[in-house]
């Protein structure tokens, strides 16, 4: 068995198909529009064969995201290598995107950062 996809709501679909695509590879299908629902997605493909799908409707609600919430916390990404943590990570801070964490070796033995994605997504690279 094995988890299908990921899915997650965000308001600004264009945005995040582009954050996905240039730091993670990932391969876009085409703008899916349910015409009766107003419903929007894309399914992200990465390399490895995981999908993302990000999705947006007319009546989605949007409130305060603690860092600390219930519910999906992360996204990780396995990279590969220290140094392309080191890399991926310098590349979003120059990009303007948040680093909340790291790089560092976890207590667990993870060599990880974790920064803020588009919609405060919090994203997690590791080796």
């Amino acid at each position: 068995m094995k988890i299908e996809h990921i899915a997650i709501y965000v308001n600004d679909l264009e945005l995040n198909k582009q954050f996905y695509i240039q730091f993670f590879n990932a391969k876009s299908n085409e703008l899916y529009y349910n015409f009766k629902t107003g419903l929007k997605t894309y399914f992200l493909t990465f390399d490895d064969g995981a999908r993302l799908e990000i999705m947006n409707r007319p009546n989605m609600t949007d409130g305060y995201k603690g860092l600390m919430q219930t519910g999906l916390t992360h996204l990780a990404f396995s990279v590969g290598s220290k140094e392309k943590v080191d890399l991926l990570t310098k590349q979003l801070v120059e990009a303007g995107y948040s680093i909340l964490n790291g790089p560092r070796t976890t207590g667990d033995g993870y060599y990880e950062s974790c920064i803020l994605g588009p919609e405060n997504t919090q994203i997690e690279i590791t080796e």
